[in-house]
């Protein structure tokens, strides 16, 4: 038998990456926005007051029933069971629209120019941000660019975590502290870093908890 004619060990099979999906909210009534030039004075001029009310006077107010029924009263959609703390700053009431069972911290950010959507038993820690939108650093005119955001049911996003437009969280899916998400993140995904890269998966069979934190006066 000839060296080339030796029988040769088989390899191992080469196991499959598991199918990647990106399962996000899209409920019914969301606003996305893609341009500010349809919008009319009287809009703009209630936009910017609601928001301006909220931002510096009614979020830290520490009673949680008037700072929901002020976002709601603006416009904002906010499922039931869901709480934030205080210190929330919204851009654009209008434009957020938050499901069931939601547990959002201190301080968090929510820029909603182009509007965000957040599914059911979703965690947002404290310090984080959300920004639907950004600029075209390349114009001469330095526009507005419009970049909707979507985050899956069962997401976790850390503490002081950033994400930016376009770059949706997909169901389960966690983000670590401090990290910034720039691209999507599908199911069970657990990112960290910046810019944020994939360091494991998330146990699916965990997604069966209803995470509703609401302290007194908080």
């Amino acid at each position: 038998m000839t060296a080339n004619s030796e029988k040769r060990p088989d390899l191992p099979a080469t196991p499959e990456e598991p199918t990647k999906t990106l399962t996000l909210p899209d409920p019914p009534g969301w606003k996305t926005r893609w341009s500010f030039e349809e919008l009319s004075f009287s809009y703009k001029v209630r936009n910017r007051i609601g928001g301006l009310l909220f931002n510096t006077l009614v979020t830290h107010i520490p009673f949680h029933f008037i700072r929901r029924n002020y976002l709601k009263l603006f416009g904002a959609t906010i499922g039931e069971g869901t709480t934030f703390l205080r210190g929330l700053q919204v851009f654009d009431i209008d434009l957020l629209n938050i499901g069931k069972n939601c547990s959002i911290g201190f301080r968090v950010l929510f820029d909603a120019r182009s509007g965000i959507a957040i599914g059911d038993n979703v965690v947002i820690a404290s310090d984080t941000q959300f920004i639907a939108g950004g600029h075209d650093p390349n114009h001469k005119d330095f526009p507005p660019v419009f970049a909707p955001l979507q985050v899956g049911d069962y997401a976790w996003v850390a503490t002081r975590a950033m994400v930016l437009g376009g770059a949706h969280i997909g169901r389960g899916a966690v983000v670590g502290a401090a990290a910034c998400v720039t691209r999507p993140v599908n199911d069970l995904e657990m990112v960290a870093g910046v810019p944020a890269r994939v360091k494991s998966m998330r146990n699916p069979d965990a997604l069966q908890y209803v995470p509703y934190y609401r302290p007194l006066f908080y």
